[in-house]
């Protein structure tokens, strides 16, 4: 019965290949088409460019191995074997994704880092409407004020960000989104290699074109790190405040907004300098973002 079942189970396999290898072509045309028409992309840390390079090398090695490498046994077995394994890894991120319009990630990479270092787990994933207006506010006004708007990318923020970098090399400056860091914290890990940016871009266009600005924001106010070893706004109010995220006023909703460019230096409780000096402004921001409709249609 065993023998039977084996060439049943590599049939299925050999469709969900198929069905999967034409998703992943859709999949990365569509992408490229989205980063080649911004009128901008070349913002984007170089994104054309490096791309472009990418291509052009994929398309080398894919004509050397073909008219050559596959010929050595050796080397097409391991070829194979490898090309399975990233396949595989694209079939599961897919479904993580999917799973992801409905359900909070069970855990994520940055979490388990967390765990390893010792800063212990904290969190409680909550729906979106047990969050409240305030926190959805705070979060939008302190991270990505453009986040209703944009496409994934805030192509002004990023060419600030190059210019700032390069008057001060020592400091670097950040213009992720909100889209960026949910799909950095849910599918990647922390870093700034190049290779993780590249991804982190893919699954931002993932996220921005298969979820909604509404489930994106719910899924980063549930998984962000928001003090040493606390993740999510629910933890983060009941540690901070004691009470839950939908009570929280606005000066508190600002204090824990203020602290997410870095979380374990940048402290609620006790009140860093850096989180004092910021969440006043982030306030004032908040006042001239909640008459915004198109804010209101992501926080209500």
């Amino acid at each position: 019965m065993q023998l039977n079942q084996q060439p049943a189970m590599k049939k299925i396999w050999t469709w969900i290949k198929r069905i999967f290898l034409v998703i992943l072509i859709i999949h990365v045309c569509w992408f490229l088409f989205f980063v080649f028409t911004l009128s901008e992309a070349i913002e984007i840390k170089d994104s054309k460019q490096t791309l472009v390079i990418v291509i052009v090398a994929i398309i080398i090695l894919a004509l050397v191995y073909f008219f050559w490498l596959r010929k050595i046994k050796p080397v097409k077995k391991i070829s194979i074997g490898l090309w399975n394994v990233v396949f595989a890894a694209y079939i599961l991120s897919f479904i993580y994704f999917l799973a992801g319009f409905l359900f909070n990630p069970p855990i994520t990479l940055t979490q388990v880092g967390s765990l390893l270092q010792g800063n212990g787990l904290s969190r409680d994933y909550i729906s979106y409407d047990e969050m409240g207006p305030n926190i959805k506010l705070a979060v939008i006004a302190s991270e990505d004020q453009l986040f209703p708007d944009h496409d994934g990318f805030d192509l002004k923020a990023i060419k600030r960000a190059i210019k700032y970098n390069q008057r001060h090399p020592n400091k670097v400056r950040g213009a992720s989104t909100i889209s960026q860091q949910t799909a950095k914290n849910i599918f990647l890990w922390q870093g700034r290699s190049k290779l993780r940016k590249g991804l982190e871009m893919f699954y931002t266009f993932t996220i921005e074109t298969g979820w909604t600005k509404r489930t994106i924001l719910e899924r980063y106010l549930n998984i962000a790190e928001m003090g040493r070893g606390i993740f999510g706004v629910q933890a983060a109010a009941k540690k901070y405040f004691n009470k839950d995220a939908k009570d929280l006023t606005m000066a508190e909703a600002a204090q824990i907004a203020a602290c997410l460019p870095n979380p374990k230096l940048f402290t609620v409780k006790p009140l860093s300098r850096y989180v004092a000096g910021r969440y006043d402004n982030i306030m004032r921001q908040m006042g001239n973002l909640v008459g915004d409709a198109d804010v209101q249609a992501i926080i209500k």
